[in-house]
């Protein structure tokens, strides 16, 4: 089981995003107030922390100083399992379904150097709400019951 680290969004694209402690999650389109949210297959971005042990020496005090570009800090989940298509169960509410880890043109100064490399992007398959401290699983069911999942991989 992973854990939410921090939560953010921003009201533009391109820019560092702002920090919250809870985020309405839209299904089909992505965070309230995020201008990633739309119709298309990066709704929302998921970075997993410990990819920061990739960053290389020579960036790594640029990386950890840089604002956020990501929307949701986890940590606890296994990267080797944290794939494209996978889904992510955040709290008691919210499916994710990872469609891509990192872009086609990765970005080469501050955070977005590591979140455009290792972020995890997806859909929303079922919205709710997330609070910074909410559990995060990865899970084989496609549908989120009212508790924790049953089946869950760790």
């Amino acid at each position: 089981m992973g854990t939410v680290l921090s939560i953010h969004i921003s009201s533009s694209k391109g820019i560092e995003k702002n920090s919250i402690n809870r985020v309405k999650v839209i299904e089909h389109w992505g965070l309230e107030n995020d201008a990633h949210g739309g119709n298309w297959d990066r709704q929302v971005s998921l970075f997993p922390i410990e990819t920061m042990n990739k960053v290389p020496a020579e960036k790594y005090d640029e990386v950890i100083n840089g604002g956020y570009t990501e929307n949701i800090t986890v940590s606890g989940i296994p990267l080797e399992q944290f794939s494209a298509n996978s889904f992510v169960q955040i709290g008691n509410e919210v499916l994710i379904q990872i469609k891509h880890v990192g872009k086609e043109q990765y970005k080469e100064q501050g955070r977005p150097y590591i979140v455009s490399r290792e972020g995890r992007f997806g859909i929303i398959l079922k919205g709710g709400y997330i609070n910074i401290g909410d559990p995060v699983f990865l899970t084989d069911e496609t549908v989120v019951s009212p508790k924790l999942p049953k089946k869950h991989i760790q």
